[in-house]
């Protein structure tokens, strides 16, 4: 029987008291000192107040309405449940001293430590399964692209990646699941809030739960756990907008009609692998990392002579569900693979682990004296492990570096310049398609009557259109042509983006309505900014 260094079995190794050994504790800090370092470089490289994505504006934008007494569902589409909005209301209440800049500036430092604390996280869940587990399992994470360029602003995934871990960190005693009632029901509390950020958090919890049975009461306990965590938090929403709420978070979420992003293309960004790669190399990876996991799963059985403990269950069956959840919808963003990446870096790692202890151990047994029947200390690590522990944390070292150059997917935008927003009056009611440019210029929040509350363009789309965008009709649909129409009528002003075709249904009584009213103040590479004929509607 497989043995590892305190003692316990492989096969079913107990957590052990605090942080490990000095080799795990060593290899937890410096996993998460890359991942931070890394994270920083990011969030730094383009500026701290550039535009690097769209998702943000929205994100960030609902917790600053929500801290000036504007509900999400209830007065703006929103397309996520609350507890991103929730999250960042600390943040946005910055916005009332140093404007949303800053505001936005500490929301995204957040993130970087939020990304940093899931690696820690990943480490401290694994660490029963030696420093190899830790190692590997942190490496991966902190350099896993989609991972590191997630974590550079305000997106969902490093939130609920790091719920999602802390759930687990509780409910696992080492490679089991605890039979502890405060563990479950605080583990489900977490996964239960990461499903209060997206509801892709009901993977890992489904199979948590069945990996319970036929523990009746543990499932039932963490169950109720997952269902506090989730509800507590969005249920004030749900009174204050029921029916918008329900078209907002599921209609808009399921029906979602548009053109379906290719098979390959995905796998490319779940694998982290650059752009450039033709199908057929993407096709051969995925096809070599799912041979790679199976083999050492098998292999690790093998030697170990028992089959993979319930951790391994729970990460190799929740990564093999959200691969197929990512290729089940037609829409897919790159972003979303941040969510896939501990589940495969612990998919990898475990039987890895596994694996190499189930080795050391039979070496250990066939040297030992046959009248002795197990070693009394744990045998020396040989000098070729440790060389291979240095060259694996020289891997992670240079998939570090090589992740923090300057690759062209994440080069900030940076086509409105801020002094030319500045041209916009503080307080003044400006409409654009996207957000995030009014909150770097601190022109976000307005003091006109009446001002559209709107903060995200397309989510507004997708909710009041039934999945529809602009491209696939929803300036057809009367209540998306309705809420434009009311957006334009109170804005004094107007910022386009190039990507507004995507996000404004211009339908021809839009497009009349908006070129009689409006005239060009200034064009900004292909960024427009347009000003309203006549007097402005007038702050209070």
């Amino acid at each position: 029987m497989a043995t590892t260094a305190s003692g316990t079995s492989s096969g079913d190794a107990a957590a052990p008291r605090g942080w490990g050994t000095p080799g795990v504790r060593a290899a937890i800090i410096s996993t998460g000192l890359i991942a931070l370092a890394l994270r920083l470089w990011i969030l730094f490289l383009p500026g701290l107040m550039s535009v690097t994505q769209y998702d943000d504006g929205p994100y960030f934008g609902s917790a600053v309405r929500l801290v000036h007494g504007v509900l999400p569902y209830r007065d703006y589409a929103f397309v996520q449940p609350p507890g991103i909005t929730e999250l960042m209301s600390p943040a946005a209440l910055e916005s009332y001293l140093g404007g949303t800049a800053w505001a936005l500036v500490i929301a995204r430092f957040l993130c970087v430590f939020a990304g940093t604390a899931a690696v820690v996280l990943a480490g401290f869940l694994v660490r029963h399964r030696g420093a190899l587990a830790v190692l590997l399992t942190g490496g991966i994470i902190a350099i896993y692209p989609p991972a590191a360029a997630s974590a550079r602003t305000v997106l969902l995934e490093p939130w609920l990646v790091l719920f999602c871990l802390a759930g687990a960190v509780a409910v696992f005693d080492g490679d089991r699941l605890t039979s502890r009632t405060r563990r479950l029901l605080w583990g489900g509390v977490a996964f239960g809030f990461g499903g209060a950020i997206k509801v892709w958090a009901i993977v890992p919890v489904l199979v948590i739960i069945v990996l319970c049975l036929p523990h009746v009461r543990r499932a039932a306990v963490f169950a109720g756990g997952v269902a506090a965590g989730f509800l507590i938090p969005v249920l004030p929403f749900v009174i204050a907008a029921p029916g918008r709420f329900y078209d907002d978070v599921v209609v808009a979420q399921l029906a979602r009609i548009g053109t379906r992003t290719e098979a390959w293309k995905r796998f490319n960004s779940m694998l982290g692998t650059p752009k450039v790669l033709s199908p057929t190399t993407v096709v051969v990876l995925a096809i070599t990392v799912v041979a790679v996991v199976i083999g050492a799963q098998i292999a690790a059985s093998l030697v170990t002579r028992r089959p993979p403990a319930p951790l391994d269950w729970f990460a190799l069956v929740s990564a093999a569900l959200i691969v197929a959840m990512f290729l089940w919808p037609p829409y897919y963003a790159a972003h979303y693979a941040a969510f896939l990446g501990p589940f495969l870096a612990l998919s990898l790692a475990l039987p890895v682990a596994r694996l190499a202890e189930g080795l050391r151990s039979r070496r250990a047994t066939v040297d030992q004296p046959e009248t002795q029947a197990r070693p009394a200390a744990p045998p020396a690590t040989p000098w070729p492990a440790k060389a291979g522990f240095i060259v694996l944390g020289l891997a992670v070292l240079a998939g570090a570096a090589a992740q923090a150059g300057p690759p062209t997917h994440w080069t900030a935008r940076f086509g409105v310049p801020t002094v030319t927003l500045r041209l916009i009056p503080k307080g003044s009611c400006v409409l654009t398609d996207s957000a995030v440019y009014l909150l770097i210029a601190n022109r976000f929040t307005s003091d006109v009557p009446g001002c559209s509350q709107m903060v995200d363009s397309l989510g507004t789309d997708l909710a009041l259109g039934d999945g529809r965008r602009p491209e696939s009709g929803a300036g057809r649909v009367p209540a998306v042509s309705n809420a434009w129409h009311q957006a334009f009528s109170t804005a004094g002003w107007v910022l386009l983006t190039p990507k507004s075709y995507v996000r404004i249904p211009w339908n021809p009584a839009l497009l009349a309505y908006f070129h009689s009213h409006f005239h060009l103040v200034r064009q900004m590479n292909t960024y427009t900014l347009y000003e309203r004929d006549g007097p402005r509607p007038k702050p209070r």
